[in-house]
């Protein structure tokens, strides 16, 4: 029987790539969004679910179990963007950013574990963010909030390795996705000390998103890591800088790596 995958946030984006190719490839695929009504035409079934709120990851999973024997991969790929200076974001936003970034999918994992635990198997795939490996100026709450959940794997790995279920990282760089559009930016407010260099930021952000990699790449990451035997722990998937500026946070001096960030955005 074909493998069930459920996604979340599958109607846009990544999360729409990825379903599309899986689902070419033989998959069972069902994706997910705050309102699949406006996903009429979608390649995949859309279910109702929005990670903040229990009562529908609980329904989700019951409407997927309904049609399906198992959930057999769970990819955790709902998420929020979210810019601006730290001392200038509402805690209301930091809040519900953390919510959607950790708190959802986390969520979302109890939900399933039972099941892969009843099936002693399954394999949850943490959509994170190169952003989440450092603290970028005007995104430390998304660097935060992403940056938590690859850690927080680590520690579901090893608590879920005594009932055959795996689960991994995929951290993506910029992809040219609508993901800027769905940001909470805060205001850039004339009379801000950081009125300017947030500003030429925020144009660099979009930019960077605008010019960014086929999401394609991600479908196809996810294909591989489906079908490995033994899934890593962090995947990154992405442009080379952008991957390579991993590499150069570990091996240089944490003084010499914060200049080279603030040169790039002009800081």
């Amino acid at each position: 029987m074909s493998k069930v995958i459920l996604i979340t946030g599958g109607s846009s984006g990544i999360g729409k790539s990825v379903g599309e190719y899986l689902q070419l490839k033989g998959y069972k695929v069902y994706g997910t969004s705050r309102n699949p009504n406006n996903y009429p035409d979608s390649k995949f079934p859309i279910i109702a679910l929005d990670v903040t709120e229990q009562d529908t990851i609980k329904s989700c999973v019951q409407t997927v179990l309904q049609n399906e024997s198992q959930i057999d991969v769970l990819i955790n790929n709902a998420g929020a963007g979210i810019t601006g200076p730290l001392e200038e974001i509402p805690d209301a936003e930091i809040k519900r950013n953390f919510e959607t970034n950790l708190f959802g999918p986390i969520n979302v994992i109890k939900a399933v574990l039972p099941i892969m635990r009843k099936h002693k198997s399954g394999l949850i795939i943490n959509v994170t963010s190169i952003a989440g490996y450092m603290g970028l100026p005007y995104r430390g709450v998304y660097s935060a909030s992403k940056g938590a959940l690859e850690l927080v794997t680590e520690s579901f790995r090893m608590e879920l390795k005594a009932f055959n279920i795996n689960m991994t990282n995929v951290a993506p760089g910029d992809f040219a996705t609508n993901i800027a559009a769905g940001r909470y930016h805060a205001p850039v407010l004339e009379d801000s000390p950081y009125r300017d260099k947030y500003d030429y930021s925020l144009k660099m952000m979009d930019e960077h998103v605008d010019e960014g990699n086929d999401p394609s790449q991600m479908a196809e990451a996810i294909y591989r890591i489906i079908n490995a035997k033994q899934p890593k722990i962090h995947y990154k998937v992405g442009a080379f800088m952008q991957k390579f500026s991993i590499v150069l946070k570990r091996i240089l001096p944490d003084t010499i790596y914060e200049k080279l960030l603030m040169n790039h955005y002009k800081l």
